[in-house]
């Protein structure tokens, strides 16, 4: 059975409450490659940094087994609020449900992730961490 997490947030949302609650965390599940490549959200604007925890390994994509045991090493606050962030918001769901049948919670999945869904061409330019206008940075 699939534990429940404590819901989606937008990104604004998550940025907001980053901002608002000096314990909750920002958990960037992608890859490696993704954070180098296509960037990271800055949150240097909030005195914060983001904790990077790949949800699935590069480059063979398989499961990172040792998920929750590396998100307990990041030093969380006791009962911190998590918001988790994927490239477009489908592993971050998984690393929320995970986080929470840890009892690491409570864990919210932020829809759309960093780069949001393809838009009519193909490209990711239509919602997400980096299209909404949210600080980010590049390798």
């Amino acid at each position: 059975m699939t534990s429940s997490y404590a819901g989606d947030v937008t990104p604004q949302e998550a940025y907001a409450a980053l901002g608002g609650d000096g314990d909750a965390v920002l958990v960037d599940v992608r890859t490696r490659a993704e954070w180098s490549y296509v960037g990271l959200p800055d949150l240097s604007p909030l005195g914060r940094t983001v904790v990077c925890v790949e949800w699935q390994r590069f480059p063979d994509g398989a499961v990172n087994e040792r998920f929750v045991d590396e998100l307990r090493s990041a030093d969380l606050p006791e009962g911190a609020p998590l918001y988790f962030l994927c490239r477009s918001g489908v592993r971050s769901v998984a690393a929320a449900r995970a986080a929470t049948a840890a009892g690491l919670a409570p864990a919210y999945n932020i829809l759309h992730g960093f780069e949001g869904p393809h838009d009519e061409h193909g490209h990711r330019a239509v919602a997400g961490w980096k299209n909404e206008g949210l600080p980010w940075r590049q390798g």
